[in-house]
């Protein structure tokens, strides 16, 4: 059953709860597309270890390209409620059934949930000549996003003002799935075993 926090996105709070868990944000740097251990997963382990012992959470890199799309995320929800006629409930993070891994979607619909891009112009033309590109980019993100709600559909739109939308509703890959779950089973096993050696260096 999925669990569902309701803290504010970017709030101190919401970076606090996501402080030592894999996001689906991240997935990509835990497994491939083919289901094969990232070259990234090591690196990315080390960082949650880190967060989990000293309870900070790094952000990241943010651009001017980032915060932008930030920015657009509510002008974005709602051009795509008005498109669909869904309405959208924002939530913070969903967790899976043993709260091992998580995501932030940026809107949930019932049984399925959203994924808002807002890219630059050139990017968002790539994508309205070429809609699986913007699936393809995602895929990790809205794949593991369906693996942590338990849902089968998630919608992915793209914006960029002044410009048709894309909007997308992705099926569930559920082979993808399957090898995420398994990646995810073993790192989130050996991210504790990491955790506890450095714990015991102290």
């Amino acid at each position: 059953m999925i669990t569902v926090d309701n803290i504010q996105q970017l709030s101190p709070e919401w970076f606090a709860a996501r402080c030592g868990i894999p996001s689906s944000s991240n997935f990509d740097k835990i497994v491939t597309s083919a289901g094969a251990p990232s070259k990234q997963a090591q690196k990315y382990m080390y960082q949650l270890a880190a967060e989990r012992i000293t309870g900070f959470k790094e952000t990241g890199y943010t651009n001017d390209t980032m915060k932008r799309g930030i920015e657009l995320e509510g002008e974005a929800r709602g051009l795509f409620e008005i498109i669909t006629e869904n309405d959208v409930k924002q939530v913070g993070l969903c967790y899976d059934d043993d709260k091992k891994y998580l995501c932030s979607p940026d809107g949930l619909l019932g049984d399925c949930g959203l994924e808002l891009k807002n890219p630059l112009s050139h990017t968002h033309v790539s994508y309205l000549l070429n809609n699986q590109q913007l699936v393809k980019d995602y895929h990790h993100q809205v794949q593991g996003a369906m693996l942590v709600t338990g849902f089968f559909h998630w919608w992915l739109m793209s914006h960029y003002p002044r410009l048709p939308p894309l909007i997308i509703k992705v099926e569930r890959d559920a082979l993808f799935c399957a090898a995420l779950k398994k990646a995810l089973d073993q790192f989130c096993a050996d991210l504790d075993n990491l955790t506890g050696q450095i714990r015991n260096m102290g």
